[in-house]
C-alpha cells in the first residue's frame, strides 16, 4: 500500500448514507494526499446497489451483517466484531462515519475501542428527544460523544455540537453533502417511463416511531388525493413489509395513486425535483425539497432540520392524518409558494461539503490547512 496518501474509509450500510457519502469520496479521489476506500454495513442491499452504481461507486469490503427484519440489539452484536476485523484488514489512518443509522454508533464504538480516530459527517443534528426519532436521535448523540472531527452542515448543528461541550476547534462547518448529491442528481436522472403525467406529489414514509399511525396516514392521503384529482400522488413503498401492509390495502385503488418499488436516485431526483409538494418523514429528503425549491410536508412530530421551517421549505404536520392532509391542502391550493422557494436560498448548503470535508480530513492529519466554515448568508446566489 501506498502509504504517502493516507487511507481514508468511508463506513455506511444504507443507501441515504451512500448518496451522502458519495460526494465526499469523489472529492477525496481528487486530494493529492488521500485515498478513500469504502467499507459497507449493507443495510439496505438492492437499493444500497442502485445508489453506489449511480455514482459509480466501489465497496473494498462488506460486513454482510444484515437481515430482513432486524432485532436492534441483536444487529449491534454482528457489527461491532465484524467491523473490528474489517478495520485491521484494511487499516486507515481515519475513519469516516455518516449521520445517526446503527451501524454508525456502532462502527464509531468499533473505533473507539481499536485507537482509530474518526469524523462524523453531518454531526449536530438533534430533535432533542431521544424517542425521535428512534433509535436515530441516541445513535447521533452517541457517536458525537466518541468523535475526533464534527463535520456540522450547518451553524446551527455546530450550535449543537457546542452546547454538549465538544471542542469548538475540531468542528467544521461544511454544508450538507446531500446538496451536493441532489443537485447532480437532479441533472442527470430521469422520470421512470410508465409513470403517469404529472403534475406530481411524492410520498415517502417508513420511519420506525410512525409504524402505529401508517393505515391512518394512508387514510388521510387518500382523501387528499380525492381532493386533488388532477396531481398524480406516487409513493415509492419502503422495503420493509410492515410499512407495506400497512400502506397497500388502503391505497391501491385510489386511481391517482401511484405505489411503486423504490426508484432509483436518478428518478427519485427527477421526481422530487418536478413536484409540486413532498410529504415525508425522511430526514434527508427534507434537505432535497429545499435544494430544488420544493415545500415539504414532514410528517413528524419534531425535525432536526429547523432551518427550513423558518424558510418555509418545511412544514412540521405532525402524525394526525387529519393536519396532514390540512396542512398539504393548503400547501398545494398556494402555487406561488414554490415559485416562491425556487427564488430562496438554500439554507443547508452550496454544493462543495464533499470538497470541504476532504479538506478537514486532510487538516486533521496534518496535510493541509483548516477549510474555512460554510456560512448560509440570506439573499446570497445558492
Amino acid at each position: 500500500m501506498n502509504r504517502e496518501r493516507k487511507r481514508i474509509v468511508l463506513a455506511f450500510g444504507t443507501r441515504p448514507e451512500a448518496i451522502k457519502m458519495a460526494p465526499v469520496y469523489l472529492a477525496m479521489r481528487q486530494h493529492p494526499h488521500l485515498s478513500p476506500t469504502i467499507l459497507l454495513t449493507g443495510q439496505h442491499r438492492e437499493q444500497l446497489d442502485q445508489a453506489m452504481a449511480f455514482f459509480g461507486l466501489q465497496a473494498a469490503d462488506d460486513l454482510e451483517v444484515m437481515t430482513d427484519l432486524p432485532d436492534l440489539p441483536l444487529l449491534a452484536g454482528r457489527i461491532i466484531p465484524a467491523a473490528a476485523k474489517a478495520l485491521r484488514r484494511l487499516q486507515p489512518d481515519y475513519l469516516l462515519v455518516h449521520g445517526d443509522t446503527l451501524s454508525t454508533f456502532a462502527l464509531a464504538w468499533t473505533a473507539f475501542l481499536e485507537g482509530l480516530p474518526f469524523g462524523h459527517v453531518e454531526a449536530g443534528l438533534r430533535s432533542h428527544d431521544l424517542g425521535q426519532p428512534f433509535p436515530e436521535e441516541a445513535n447521533r448523540r452517541l457517536t458525537a460523544t466518541l468523535s475526533d472531527l464534527d463535520l456540522a452542515p450547518t451553524e446551527a448543528a455546530k450550535a449543537n455540537l457546542l452546547k454538549e461541550g465538544k471542542t469548538p476547534e475540531r468542528i467544521v462547518v461544511t454544508g450538507q453533502t446531500g446538496i451536493d448529491a441532489i443537485r447532480f442528481a437532479a441533472e442527470h436522472g430521469t422520470l421512470p417511463p410508465a409513470l403517469p403525467p404529472g403534475p406530481y406529489v411524492t410520498v415517502t414514509l417508513h420511519r420506525r416511531e410512525n409504524w402505529p399511525h401508517l393505515r391512518a396516514l394512508a387514510g388521510g392521503l387518500a382523501a387528499l388525493a380525492r381532493e386533488f384529482p388532477g396531481h398524480t400522488f406516487v409513493f415509492p413503498l419502503h422495503k420493509n413489509p410492515l410499512v407495506r401492509e400497512a400502506i397497500t390495502p388502503v391505497l391501491e385503488k385510489i386511481e391517482n395513486f401511484v405505489l411503486t418499488e423504490p426508484l432509483g436516485y436518478g428518478s427519485m431526483a427527477a421526481l422530487l425535483a418536478r413536484s409540486d409538494l413532498i410529504i415525508t418523514d425522511s430526514g434527508g429528503i427534507q434537505e432535497e425539497g429545499a435544494a430544488l425549491g420544493v415545500p415539504v410536508v414532514v410528517v413528524r412530530e419534531v425535525t432536526e432540520r429547523p432551518e427550513g421551517l423558518a424558510l418555509g421549505f418545511l412544514h412540521l404536520a405532525g402524525t394526525d392524518p387529519i393536519r396532514v392532509a390540512r396542512v398539504s391542502s393548503a400547501l398545494l391550493k398556494d402555487p406561488s409558494l414554490k415559485r416562491k422557494l425556487e427564488k430562496t436560498p438554500n439554507p443547508y448548503g452550496d454544493g462543495r461539503a464533499g470538497q470541504r470535508i476532504a479538506e478537514a480530513v486532510a487538516w486533521r492529519l496534518g496535510l493541509g490547512a483548516r477549510p474555512a466554515d460554510w456560512r448560509f448568508r440570506p439573499g446570497s446566489p445558492v
